[in-house]
């Protein structure tokens, strides 16, 4: 029923513009399916970026950043983007194998300082790889906030947090497998996490964006809203200052302060230059290379096959019928995002959405399926 609901709206806003006599553009017609798939979904505010032939060819923002004082989301507009930021954080760990101090085969128990090991298969390494790739029998049903619930010197009931299936063996979706590899990032870097990502991918890059809130202008982000079913609910908690966390920082332990596993904070045009680095297969347009072409594949082969997930990049089979997509998508504090691309055909759409009111997990598909559908529509097919 939402379906047809938001396929009338957009076919409605179509005949309008042919009633007029006008052929329109084709960024206005994109415009205004957008804007009418937007009014379907209750959208507040959104951002999207389409690549094609390895080129930025469209960028727009639509709605408000903030209900409040009415200001206009903007090309400049910085969100939270959630677990699309697992992505940067793999990508980092793929430096960390180039330069030889860590191999996906690697034991993770040599890097957090303490076992990993799923007490039900004791004798089975879990290793860099299986984190990577959520099957390292790991769970959040701890929370995965701190590493306190894993070690097993700090957490008699640490075997809480690991599934029945021998690891390597099965797939869960798991935030605490990312906030653990970033504290390995800290252990092989010598950096803190956040400002080794800064360091190392986005100023190479020429991106503006980083998982610590006290370093980036407040300014330019984008509120999220959560819709109750009455009224929005600001979530200020997406942009929590953490300094004086920080002031007394303890790397690799306190890591998750940063979020590895959602916390980047970027732009809907930065995120597609960085999503164009993947496209190419670890360098930029420009010719920076971030990760050797093998490690940039190695991220977009799936390692279990019902969910086609790589190492923090998965294969979507079913936003565009027939193509399927390379990426990531994100979901926290009532926004969404999605990052895809095909790489061998050279293009790609970036959604980053601020809320939407329609209930339940359909929205999620509305916005970010409907949206890339009609990016690819207009611009690509």
């Amino acid at each position: 029923m939402r379906k047809a609901m938001i396929t009338s709206a957009i076919l409605a806003a179509g005949l309008m513009l042919a009633g007029c006599g006008n052929t329109p553009s084709k960024t206005e017609a994109f415009e205004n399916d957008i804007e009418a798939l937007r009014e379907a979904v209750g959208n507040v505010g959104m951002s999207v970026a389409v690549v094609k032939d390895n080129k930025i060819i469209y960028t727009h923002s639509f709605g408000v950043a903030d209900m409040e004082t009415g200001a206009l989301e903007t090309d400049e507009t910085l969100y939270r983007i959630a677990s699309i930021s697992k992505s940067f954080t793999s990508t980092s760990m793929m430096q960390m194998i180039e330069k030889g101090k860590v191999s996906l085969d690697t034991d993770a128990s040599e890097l957090a300082g303490f076992p990993i090991r799923n007490p039900k298969y004791p004798d089975t390494v879990i290793t860099l790889e299986m984190m990577l790739s959520h099957t390292s029998s790991i769970n959040d049903s701890q929370g995965y906030f701190t590493f306190d619930q894993i070690n097993p010197s700090k957490n008699p009931d640490y075997a809480k947090c690991y599934n029945d299936y021998e690891p390597g063996k099965g797939y869960e979706y798991c935030n605490l497998n990312f906030n653990l590899i970033g504290s390995f990032l800290e252990r092989l870097s010598g950096e803190r996490f956040d400002q080794y990502v800064v360091n190392h991918v986005l100023k190479p890059l020429g991106l503006y964006g980083g998982y610590c809130v006290d370093s980036l202008d407040v300014s330019r982000f984008s509120q999220l809203y959560a819709w109750n079913g009455k009224d929005w609910e600001r979530q200020d908690e997406a942009y929590e200052r953490r300094s004086e966390r920080i002031a007394n920082y303890i790397p690799c332990e306190q890591t998750a302060v940063f979020s590895p596993t959602g916390g980047m904070k970027m732009s809907a045009p930065d995120l597609a230059k960085y999503m164009m680095m993947h496209m190419n297969y670890g360098i930029s347009p420009d010719g920076v290379r971030i990760i050797p072409e093998n490690l940039s594949k190695d991220m977009q082969i799936p390692r279990s096959d019902d969910e086609n997930y790589g190492l923090a990049l998965w294969v979507e089979p079913t936003y565009i019928e027939g193509l399927p997509l390379v990426g990531h998508t994100g979901g926290a504090y009532g926004m969404r995002s999605a990052m895809f691309f095909r790489p061998a055909e050279k293009y790609g759409f970036v959604i980053i959405s601020s809320g939407a009111k329609i209930e339940g997990d359909t929205r999620y598909d509305n916005i970010l399926r409907g949206s890339i559908n009609l990016m690819y529509e207009h611009f690509i097919k």
